[in-house]
């Protein structure tokens, strides 16, 4: 996949994380959801874990990171997160490049679906999803635990 006239795609690394954390963080009121899991070392693990399905895009001359998806995998289903185009680079093709990208590069690994999670009040997103092809199910819910919680009382 290459990007439109004038940007540059490639697979997102390390050393992109403070400038694709500015753009995640610019985008946050769009519906981008920061948490404890996009520090520094767990984005790197991310990355360590999925080679080269994550993408970045530049400017042509490389000087500024205008998008950014990560995208991985499970080993049976892939995931999208934190998909962002800088606002005055909208609407010229980015998001569509970065998510074609990584699910080539789940396809290629054998990966025949791709989920996302998406805030129930983002209207603007689900839009852009639905057009891109996407299907929303409404039957499924999602069930969150911390790692560290201590299990419930055993109930007799």
């Amino acid at each position: 996949m290459t990007a439109p006239a004038g940007y540059a795609l490639r697979a997102m690394e390390a050393s992109d994380y403070d400038e694709a954390l500015a753009l995640w963080q610019a985008c946050a009121g769009e519906g981008i959801g920061l948490n404890e899991s996009d520090t520094r070392p767990a984005i790197e693990g991310y990355l360590a874990r999925n080679p080269g399905l994550s993408q970045v895009v530049h400017t042509a001359q490389g000087h500024r990171l205008v998008g950014a998806v990560l995208c991985g995998h499970d080993g049976r289903r892939g995931y999208l997160h934190h998909l962002a185009v800088a606002a005055d680079h909208r609407r010229r093709g980015l998001a569509r490049s970065l998510v074609q990208a990584g699910l080539d590069g789940l396809h290629e690994m054998g990966i025949p679906k791709c989920n996302l999670f998406l805030y129930s009040h983002n209207h603007a997103g689900r839009d852009f999803w639905i057009h891109e092809g996407w299907a929303a199910r409404d039957d499924l819910v999602v069930i969150q635990r911390g790692t560290d919680s201590p299990p419930p009382p055993v109930r007799s």
